[in-house]
């Protein structure tokens, strides 16, 4: 089978399931022809900068580009790409970035088309697009399978965890990270802020990473953040490291405050927990479902602020308690793996050739 991976636009974060399914897809023999648009959208955003930067000084009034402008050029080549080298499959990452555009071009040239959907519950609607375009979706929340299945075949597309880049062994990073008490790395959505600000810190090495832009100059969640973005090794460093690791679900929907946030009751872990769980590391999570299917009673839930804290201050009491429950939380991820995921994908793909 020949497959053209387009990537999903995003050079972090779903960049991460870009890069497990592109080893699995190689690792079950797939021949993988890449289509950057990471880059490409990097590309035409620049040329359209400078297109409009010259029109100005000439007195050329053409009006100003927008992001669809960039979205369609940096998309438009993908069914070209696909033609020219006579894929079975196109398959995205995401597909968010793509130009509507572009993938009714490939519904034209009937270039077969499927989509791993990462952004599921928080972008629904435009995922619903998507299904409406595509021969087969997967999506990352299993409560969103049954609403993109009137619209097309979905399946569920259970996050996955990658050996190479999580895992309790120790690499030069390690030594290269703070080790802190607390530790979570992500994006400071409104309802991570509001939960965060509750919980009073006192007496806890906090480690926060990522963007956190909603923070006002003197927020006192300020004081606890240590970097912004991170690349994916120090984020497994920083785990291993930690006495707890925290995960924090997302429910807004856009980004911003006073934004809309999910209406459907999320089910569905993200990719954290599989993270934190393959480098050994005890944590605490808010609830989902499929968070105690998956570990048991092993992972502490919590529902608000205060019984965030309460679990906080008794683990951190605790060593013993937390030494035993990280020691087996490796195997419970175990099974989850980018390779076990793309041979159900696979499978799919290959029914319908």
């Amino acid at each position: 089978m020949k497959l053209l991976l387009v990537h999903p636009g995003a050079s972090w974060a779903v960049h991460d399931v870009w890069k497990g399914a592109f080893s699995a897809l190689e690792r079950a023999g797939v021949e993988v022809v890449q289509y950057a648009l990471d880059g490409r959208i990097n590309y035409w955003q620049l040329w359209f900068q400078w297109l409009w930067k010259r029109n100005k000084r000439q007195g050329v009034e053409l009006g100003e580009y927008s992001e669809s402008d960039v979205l369609f050029a940096a998309s438009q080549d993908i069914v070209l790409k696909a033609l020219h080298h006579r894929v079975d499959w196109v398959l995205l990452i995401a597909g968010t970035y793509v130009h509507p555009e572009g993938l009714m071009m490939l519904r034209r040239a009937g270039v077969k088309l499927a989509v791993i959907l990462t952004e599921s519950p928080y972008s629904d609607t435009q995922e619903i697009g998507i299904t409406r375009l595509s021969n087969v979706v997967w999506t990352n929340e299993r409560a969103s399978v049954p609403i993109f299945s009137q619209y097309g075949e979905a399946h569920y597309w259970q996050h996955a965890m990658d050996p190479e880049r999580h895992g309790e062994k120790p690499d030069s990073y390690d030594t290269a990270v703070p080790e802190h008490d607390v530790v979570f790395v992500g994006t400071g959505f409104e309802e991570r802020v509001q939960t965060l600000s509750s919980v009073n810190w006192d007496g806890i090495d906090f480690g926060l990473y990522g963007s956190w832009t909603l923070l006002g100059s003197r927020h006192p969640l300020r004081k606890h953040l240590r970097a912004g973005v991170i690349d994916n090794r120090m984020t497994a460093a920083l785990y291993r490291k930690a006495k707890i690791g925290l995960n924090l679900h997302r429910t807004s929907v856009g980004w911003g405050r006073n934004v809309e946030h999910i209406k459907i009751v999320a089910e569905s872990m993200n990719p954290r927990c599989y993270e934190l769980a393959a480098c050994g590391r005890f944590f605490i999570s808010d609830y989902r479902a499929e968070v105690s299917e998956v570990f048991g009673g092993l992972v502490p839930t919590f529902e608000t602020a205060a019984e965030l804290e309460a679990l906080l201050r008794h683990y951190l009491a605790d060593d013993q308690a937390r030494i035993d429950i990280a020691a087996q939380l490796p195997e419970a991820v175990k099974p989850h793996t980018f390779d076990k995921r793309i041979s159900g994908l696979l499978e799919v793909l290959s029914s319908k050739q």
